[in-house]
């Protein structure tokens, strides 16, 4: 079985982060985002992977080739002008057109059981079977519409007024006759892909019961690195074992000066922490130098200053 993950987004909403940096390469407990994607995968026995590029796709082909691939085969479908997860899926038809295959995001974190969803899928035999996750804000990002066990609508758009309290996670897997509802142009899966295979062939889901969490904007980003460390540094055997690398809360190449203090704290990689220093739940990205005796308190320092993150109502985004 192969795969398709979405690597070609702006990440417009992770700005100024993303202005120099694609959306897939921002780290997440100093891993890039794209291998938390790839970590599944290989513990799938999926090895066939094709992935779309476009912002900044130079950055995601050299860390591809610095790590020989991680041992995967992996196929590169440059997009010259963004088509979407719809157009840039249907761009890759000859590659994937052969036999189901899962379709997987780049900028989502967690602990899927691709297996139960693929056994799923080929035990019911529908066009195709999302991943949805019980979500406290679902209704407000967009909640799948379920009816009679089927998925039948997104958000609401269609107007059937079925709700779930679920979301899409960003992990499928899809049969090839998606192919026939999606757009060569720019657009979106869900408006061409999906609602074809609930027209046509249905669309089923399963429940995932436990961690995901998308870095989605500048507090989803904050929020996984400092309130959910303690959840990713489980994944690190796994990591390891998949892909030999693993999220770690301060970088090996960082520097931390004397008298210095960090709690609840994420250093970066080629960061510099000054003399006497104060961070606290503090996320930094790669290469930033905090000055001596600077204090940083609930925020994103990148190169150019730091970013202050609100302290919003904490959702944890786990089920037991």
């Amino acid at each position: 079985m192969k795969a398709f993950i979405l690597a070609a987004g702006l990440g417009t909403r992770l700005r100024p982060l993303t202005l120099e940096l694609p959306k897939p390469l921002v780290p997440v407990l100093n891993v890039p985002t794209i291998c938390y994607t790839l970590m599944l995968l290989r513990e799938a026995g999926i090895n066939e992977v094709v992935c779309n590029l476009h912002y900044h796709s130079g950055q995601i082909r050299k860390l591809l080739k610095e790590h020989d691939y991680f041992g995967m085969d992996i196929t590169l479908s440059e997009e010259e002008e963004i088509l979407g997860t719809g157009g840039g899926l249907k761009k890759c038809e000859r590659l994937l057109a052969d036999e189901e295959f899962i379709l997987i995001n780049s900028d989502i974190i967690a602990d899927f059981n691709l297996n139960a969803l693929i056994k799923q899928h080929q035990e019911k035999q529908n066009g195709g079977t999302l991943m949805l996750f019980q979500h406290p804000e679902a209704a407000s990002i967009g909640e799948a519409g379920i009816q009679e066990d089927q998925i039948i609508d997104f958000a609401n758009r269609r107007a059937t007024g079925t709700g779930s309290g679920c979301i899409y996670t960003g992990a499928a897997i899809l049969s090839p006759t998606i192919f026939r509802y999606l757009s060569t142009a720019q657009s979106s899966i869900v408006d061409t892909g999906f609602y074809g295979l609930i027209d046509n062939s249905g669309l089923d889901y399963i429940l995932h019961p436990g961690f995901w969490h998308d870095i989605g904007t500048l507090h989803s980003l904050w929020a996984l690195n400092i309130e959910h460390a303690d959840t990713l540094e489980t994944l690190a055997e796994r990591m390891r074992k998949a892909l030999g690398i693993e999220p770690k809360a301060i970088a090996e190449d960082a520097a931390i000066g004397m008298g210095a203090e960090v709690a609840n704290s994420v250093i970066g990689k080629h960061c510099r922490v000054g003399r006497n220093a104060n961070l606290q739940a503090t996320l930094l990205m790669p290469g930033v130098t905090v000055p001596e005796g600077a204090m940083l308190e609930h925020c994103i320092a990148w190169k150019e200053g730091s970013i202050p993150v609100s302290m919003k109502k904490k959702h944890a985004h786990e089920r037991c």
